[in-house]
């Protein structure tokens, strides 16, 4: 049964009513909210409970819970060096194939141990070619193309990813110039990169532009932008190539000279030389959770899917949506990908508490979200007993939602679902303002301001 509209004040309980508290954040737009006994599933408050809204990066949620399901919190994802034909002293008498298995998190310094342990099995070259494969997951050039093209938290998702297809610019102020450089710098290593290159150009706007030529990525920057230093990661939309040009420079740090990466649509048989894994999926979960990666998202997302037949990003989406409707008994569920970065989404606060308590409980959820501290109005630490609250949240332009736990002083155990939008002032932003739009910021804080104040209510209100 869907929640009734409304907000409890037992006898004895101080503050304003949740309405109240709405009213006076002024977001416009809508905010719906449920909260429930996390325990038994009983709603205890809800406000616009059945709005179909944008749910944000709280759809990382439901993405979680799905690749747990198909994967297993045990799944390990591969990243390989294969020879397609024999060791003949110390070269391969074929070619070298680095292939991807998705893994999400594959860094630079993984690359460079695994360009370490081809060198210890003997290998000082190949023949051949120096192939890259990515087609162990659908090829996503960017997660949401409303987006603007040089966000680093929209990348290209594919079979085969690196440092969460960013790659690092860094500018320096040198005499009447700029000396710039793009790096793959990780822990242990930060090799140069040749797959991207940039330069400063005299314009207004945009600050960034970009253009594929020759499958290298060629950046212009505003010099006026610029000011005296600074670094930041760019998006990468040849991820394979990107994977390639690093292991291609790492791999001759270690004496093993490679020709430029090629890649390839059909992954050929061989022996497999060098085999790294990733870290158990529930701590790469645990990650995203934490720092809402949308890469590793529709990464796994994406993953889970290859397991039921989805041979696209949409069609991956598609079923994820299926599955959380089975799985928690949901009606309204529309999802467009797995991280909720695209803003066409739409979940019900009281869908989102569904997924809480039916399926939250026993894939431990709780235990990848990060722990939410309560603020009084000044920004400090609120004072009194406290809720512990382990919650996800999910911000775009104009949109903010929280989702999660609450365990109250009493021993009550809630689940929540906050979300706000005012979807008409998102999409009247202009394409160029998308990154920082006026306004939206300041929303963002008042939103959430609602968000810790509704949370405290509930604390005060259902402690008993």
């Amino acid at each position: 049964a869907r929640p009734a509209p409304v907000a409890a004040r037992p006898r004895g309980a101080a503050g304003p009513l949740p309405a109240e508290l709405i009213r006076s954040a002024n977001l416009g737009g809508r905010v719906g909210y449920v909260v429930a006994d996390a325990r038994t599933g009983q709603v205890l408050e809800a406000i616009g409970g059945d709005l179909a809204m944008p749910p944000a990066s709280t759809m990382k949620i439901i993405t979680s819970l799905y690749a747990l399901e198909h994967l297993g919190a045990d799944h390990r994802f591969a990243t390989r060096l294969v020879a397609t034909g024999p060791l003949r002293g110390s070269r391969i008498d074929g070619d070298l194939v680095l292939a991807g298995g998705g893994d999400p998190v594959l860094s630079t310094d993984a690359l460079g141990d695994m360009a370490a342990a081809l060198r210890r099995a003997g290998v000082g070259g190949a023949s051949g070619r120096f192939l890259v494969w990515g087609g162990a997951l659908p090829f996503l050039p960017a997660i949401d193309r409303s987006q603007p093209e040089w966000l680093g938290y929209n990348p290209a998702v594919s079979g085969l990813n690196l440092n969460f297809n960013r790659v690092n610019f860094v500018w320096k102020r040198s005499g009447h110039d700029y000396a710039l450089a793009m790096d793959a710098r990780d822990r242990r290593f930060a090799p140069p990169v040749y797959s991207a290159r940039i330069r400063a150009v005299e314009r207004e706007r945009p600050v960034y532009d970009r253009a594929e030529r020759g499958g290298v990525e060629e950046w212009t920057v505003a010099r006026r932008a610029l000011g005296s230093g600074g670094s930041r990661w760019l998006p990468v939309r040849r991820p394979d190539l990107y994977a390639g040009d690093v292991f291609q420079t790492l791999a001759r740090a270690e004496g093993v000279p490679l020709p430029a990466p090629q890649p390839i649509a059909a992954l050929p048989g061989g022996t497999v030389l060098v085999d790294h894994r990733s870290e158990p999926l529930r701590p790469v979960l645990r990650d995203m959770m934490r720092y809402s990666t949308n890469m590793t998202a529709e990464a796994v997302g994406m993953a889970a899917s290859t397991r039921l037949g989805a041979a696209s990003h949409l069609g991956s989406a598609r079923a994820m949506s299926d599955w959380i409707s089975r799985a928690a008994g949901l009606s309204g569920a529309r999802l467009v990908d797995h991280s909720g970065l695209g803003a066409a989404s739409r979940l019900s606060a009281a869908d989102m508490v569904q997924v809480l308590v039916r399926l939250g409980p026993q894939a431990g959820l709780r235990g990848l979200m990060k722990p939410v501290v309560l603020k009084d109005a000044g920004g400090g630490r609120a004072a009194g007993a406290l809720p512990k609250v382990d919650a996800k949240t999910g911000t775009l332009n104009f949109v903010s939602a929280l989702a999660g736990y609450a365990s109250l002083p009493g021993g009550r155990e809630l689940a929540f679902a906050i979300f706000t939008a005012d979807v008409a002032r998102r999409d009247a932003v202009a394409p160029g303002e998308r990154e920082r739009p006026a306004g939206s910021d300041a929303w963002v804080r008042r939103s959430r301001a609602l968000q810790q104040q509704l949370v405290a209510h509930w604390a005060a209100v259902h402690a008993g």
